[in-house]
């Protein structure tokens, strides 16, 4: 008997058609897709910090955080008396980096601890017209440095060897090397943050803006939107986060500054800020608000 080829042959065609059209239109969806997802990643993100966690209210006007790498804990100065007060009420702070308070007084018996840097087995804090070197390990102080003519003494910041500090009142920048002060920059008016970049260049926030200063002392003005700034970061050669006191953080990337977080209306203020840089994590101190927030970057 004999059959007939004819609709298997029909069917085969029919198939083949099929087959071909699915290919011809698969492609362009997936392109189109692949397209949108493209837009989608290089589509810069809006800059912005979400709040993670805040420690309980315990840490009396603290002004200044500092993240140690080394130990991987956080050190809260907290002033507690007057800004400018030899009264010997001023304390220092341990806290977890999820924001418990491990030891409230670690460090006593200061005046207006301000801010801080390590060296080594060393914490150093400026506290009114001194800096006061600490032995991490135990919380002792080692010893003190007084400061002639000081006034206001606030921020600190290292380059791994020198620990370089600001005098907001009598508008100068000194530093502490091998166990002797000398003068970096004057007349720098209303001078307080202060950060070292890993190449060793200063810089710091004045009336006048974010400065980059020179080995001399020297300076450009990198952005004069952010003046009367308090705390700083440099996260790379070209990006700065900077906090005014009075509630507001910006973030500054190749000399433009967006400000990203407010909190002046709450009247919760954003003194001098640290950061955790693996996990970018901006550390504000409240002051009057009696606690410190973590807030994760974005940008």
């Amino acid at each position: 008997m004999k059959f007939s080829t004819k609709p298997a042959t029909t069917t085969l065609c029919a198939l083949s058609i099929l087959l071909f059209l699915g290919i011809s239109c698969g492609p362009s969806s997936t392109n189109e897709e692949r397209e949108e997802t493209a837009v989608q990643e290089n589509t810069p993100t809006e800059p912005s910090m979400e709040l993670l966690w805040e420690t309980s209210e315990e840490l009396i006007t603290n002004e200044s955080v500092h993240y140690e790498e080394s130990d991987g804990l956080l050190y809260v100065a907290n002033i507690e008396g007057g800004p400018d007060e030899k009264d010997g009420v001023g304390s220092l702070s341990k806290v977890s980096t999820d924001g418990e308070i491990l030891e409230k007084d670690w460090v006593s018996r200061l005046n207006a601890p301000k801010g801080m840097t390590v060296v080594g087995d060393f914490l150093y804090v400026t506290d009114i017209d001194r800096l006061v070197e600490i032995e991490l390990a135990t919380g002792e102080i080692n010893q003190t440095f007084e400061i002639e003519d000081a006034v206001f003494l606030n921020d600190a910041a290292t380059d791994g060897q020198k620990v370089y500090f600001s005098d907001m009142r009598t508008n100068t920048i000194h530093y502490l090397e091998d166990g002797n002060i000398h003068t970096f920059a004057t007349d720098q008016n209303s001078i307080n943050g202060l950060q070292v970049a890993s190449d060793g260049t200063v810089y710091g926030l004045d009336s006048e803006g974010l400065k980059q200063y020179a080995s001399d002392g020297s300076f450009e003005i990198i952005n004069d939107e952010v003046t009367g700034g308090d705390g700083l970061i440099i996260i790379d050669e070209d990006t700065f986060i900077a906090s005014r006191w009075g509630g507001e953080i910006f973030l500054i990337q190749n000399g433009t500054a967006t400000k990203i977080l407010d909190t002046t209306a709450e009247e919760s203020n954003t003194a001098d800020i640290g950061f955790i840089p693996e996990e970018s994590i901006v550390l504000v101190p409240t002051f009057f608000k009696n606690k410190v927030a973590a807030y994760k970057l974005s940008y």
